[in-house]
């Protein structure tokens, strides 16, 4: 529509332009001076065109706005938090011969649905900084030691050795992590160690703090 408007007025000042530039009926020319179009369609066509111009800033500030409101959106409804417990009866689990990655078979949250209850595993699903903690309980007959890993690197752990006077070993410990998608996290028990395995005292728990 306004390019239309901006060729109907600039063919209209053509068409005065040709009109003052032909000669009269005596065939003299007019020795009036004429000029490319008539002041106020020159106005017109410079405010159209200034006109044009906000319109086109104001479009493209726009565009962004809603652009970045629509990020912000998508931010804030990428929700990740789960809780999670052994479940697998009150009874101690291990010792193993060799480290062992839990399976947390009790998940009390699983909001995203980033762990798995069938490896033990979380998978990041957004790039961002996560928070991780893990719990366990233990007798005193064999040590107790939990390995928190990103993919095959060890970020933290907790240890307590074993004592014939100590009926009873807790233990605990927790990191933020930076992840990138499809990172994964789970716990090893280290080769030699044991934990309880109820619904309510070893457990794995973590949640996105923040996207990056």
């Amino acid at each position: 529509m306004n390019f239309t408007i901006l060729l109907f007025v600039s063919m209209f000042c053509g068409l005065i332009l040709a009109q003052d530039d032909a000669p009269d009926a005596t065939g003299t020319e007019e020795t009036v001076e004429t000029k490319s179009c008539y002041p106020d369609m020159c106005d017109l066509l410079t405010e159209f065109g200034a006109m044009r111009e906000k319109l086109t800033s104001v479009e493209t500030r726009l565009k962004e706005s809603v652009n970045q409101i629509l990020e912000l959106k998508n931010k804030e409804r990428t929700k990740v938090i789960f809780s999670t417990a052994i479940g697998q009866g009150d009874k101690p689990i291990g010792p193993f011969n060799t480290d062992t990655t839990l399976i947390y078979r009790r998940v009390i949250t699983n909001i995203g649905g980033a762990y798995s209850p069938s490896t033990g595993i979380f998978t990041a699903p957004v790039a961002g900084v996560y928070y991780f903690t893990i719990f366990y309980h233990a007798g005193g007959d064999y040590e107790g030691k939990l390995l928190l890993f990103k993919n095959s690197e060890l970020v933290v752990m907790t240890h307590d050795h074993r004592s014939g006077s100590d009926g009873a070993d807790n233990g605990g410990n927790a990191a933020f992590l930076q992840l990138q998608p499809r990172d994964q996290v789970y716990v090893r028990m280290a080769a030699n160690s044991h934990v309880w395995g109820t619904d309510h005292h070893t457990t794995f728990s973590g949640f996105l703090v923040t996207q990056m």
